[in-house]
């Protein structure tokens, strides 16, 4: 079955039909999202979105907040530029670290760190594309601790990344956060499903 690319009013749930299902469904695309995260160095969390997420994410600001039509159309507008388009990858970027200090002095350090975000498939790199919604990097230079950012794929990469046992690697080339990562072969097999 094809990929959706967009949600639409007609794919959100009722609250009370939501609610009445919420924890297995929760449970059922948990592990659809532990299937696309990928960590990338110390500090850094890759999670590779697509309309299940994306729906699940929806529904979860619906159920929370109760803003009903209004809150609907938002949450789509901000939420839809994240679902791949088919000849591309989507993903979240978190710079996840406890400590406050910690994080305020590794964030004022890596600014524009969205521009150095790859992917790598037999040997090609692949640049990333950070969501254009607004800059994430202050005007002092620190970064934002969330990213997104989109990784445009030619037809001759995807059908690549579709070959069971393919190589990929995502990775961030920040002269102060240099890491990469192979993605393991569950979560190359369920990223493949993003392509037409």
């Amino acid at each position: 079955m094809a990929a959706k690319h967009a949600l639409t009013a007609a794919d959100i749930l009722p609250w009370a039909e939501y609610a009445k299902d919420r924890m297995d469904t929760r449970r059922r695309i948990g592990q659809t999202k532990r299937n696309r995260r990928v960590d990338v160095g110390p500090n850094v969390t890759f999670y590779f979105e697509n309309f299940e997420t994306m729906w699940l994410q929806v529904q979860e600001m619906l159920h929370i907040e109760r803003g009903g039509e209004e809150q609907l159309k938002d949450e789509l507008a901000a939420y839809n530029p994240l679902i791949p388009q088919g000849q591309e990858l989507v993903a979240t970027f978190m710079i996840e670290i406890d400590e406050p200090e910690r994080r305020k002095r590794i964030l004022s350090r890596v600014g524009g760190i969205e521009d150095t975000a790859f992917m790598m498939i037999n040997g090609e790199k692949i640049a990333g594309r950070p969501e254009e919604d607004q800059d994430r990097t202050t005007e002092a230079g620190k970064a934002s601790s969330v990213q997104f950012v989109h990784f445009a794929f030619s037809p001759a990469q995807i059908e690549a990344f579709k070959k069971p046992g393919t190589q990929v690697i995502v990775g961030l080339g920040h002269e102060n956060y240099n890491h990469m990562a192979v993605l393991t072969e569950t979560s190359r097999a369920e990223l493949a499903k993003d392509f037409d």
